[in-house]
């Protein structure tokens, strides 16, 4: 027929649409809707619930909204929220201790872990270009496992009867098992053994890409080996360590697996005091208030620290 269009006239007209000034806000809005889906719904229902009352009902808190109720519903769902939720957590020490300590163990082990991620990093980017991929590779290679078996294995290792003890006093070093398990020293092994990976391969990112000659100039210019490494590597990876520190520090301050299978029941931190609120108490509301909390004192450093980034980046242009 005459007036039919061919499949091969479709399609460069398809593809210049995708290409054109809606293709280009379709791909913009992909990452906005991601964000709405899955971050911001998710955050103001458990905002909602944080203003909510604890009642023995289902679901466990009130007030409710009924879509049957319509307009006049939903104000009265909103006249009924309070903040008593949020003032019992200033008002019980359990909680602002829970925050502290976890502060105090996720500080602890991103330093931890970004000292013993740089040297490795570091090393793997100034192996051979052939080495390097099987470098990396062994770095990733513990995420093939379940991140569950590799805590439990480290409870068999660090345990009384445990390999570790075994090794002490086998060569001499100890007469008695050390009391390791159910430690804050545990705690920073399994958090700096489970987030290494996150540390070595930002950095790693960082090192790869650095001029090897500003090194050299430095070092015909007669600056010590120490001295360049402080004066020109590390200001250069830089944005891998603030990028590192960032990925193992956020989620080692909501930890919850590793403190309650390493640490035992005297490790207290506020990944295990949500739990306790959510699923022992079922208090959903105060649990809520500890959710947002958190992730209040998470998200505001990170939205200082990208505007400090953007007033240096229009400082040097």
């Amino acid at each position: 027929m005459p007036n039919s269009v061919s499949d091969n006239d479709r399609g460069p007209s398809f593809t210049m649409m995708l290409s054109g000034k809606w293709g280009k806000r379709l791909l913009i809005a992909i990452p906005y809707i991601w964000l709405l889906v899955f971050f911001l719904a998710p955050f103001f229902i458990v905002a909602k619930i944080s203003l909510s009352d604890i009642a023995i009902a289902k679901p466990p808190y009130i007030p409710t909204w009924d879509p049957a109720a319509g307009w006049e519903g939903l104000k009265a769902m909103f006249a009924a929220f309070d903040l008593e939720n949020y003032i019992w957590l200033t008002e019980d020490d359990l909680y602002w201790k829970s925050y502290l300590s976890s502060l105090k163990v996720a500080i602890i082990s991103t330093l931890l872990t970004l000292l013993i991620g740089y040297p490795i990093a570091y090393a793997i980017a100034r192996a051979p270009d052939e080495w390097r991929p099987t470098f990396l590779m062994l770095v990733i290679l513990p995420f093939w496992t379940s991140f569950l078996i590799r805590v439990y294995a480290w409870i068999g290792i660090l345990k009384k009867e445990g390999l570790l003890n075994l090794l002490l006093m086998s060569t001499g070093i100890t007469d008695e098992p050390l009391i390791i398990l159910n430690t804050d020293l545990a705690v920073y092994i399994g958090i700096v053994y489970s987030y290494l990976p996150f540390m070595v391969l930002p950095l790693y990112a960082a090192l790869e890409k650095m001029d090897g000659s500003l090194l050299e100039a430095a070092q015909d210019l007669g600056c010590p080996p120490i001295k360049s490494f402080w004066a020109i590597t590390i200001p250069l990876s830089m944005p891998g360590i603030i990028a590192g520190c960032f990925l193992v520090f956020i989620p080692a301050v909501g930890e919850f697996v590793i403190p309650d299978l390493l640490g035992g029941s005297n490790t207290l931190m506020i990944g295990k005091t949500l739990w306790v609120e959510f699923f022992s108490n079922r208090d959903w509301p105060v649990s809520s208030a500890v959710a947002v909390i958190l992730l209040l004192l998470l998200i505001i450093p990170i939205v200082m620290f990208q505007k400090m980034q953007e007033r240096n980046a229009e400082a040097e242009r």
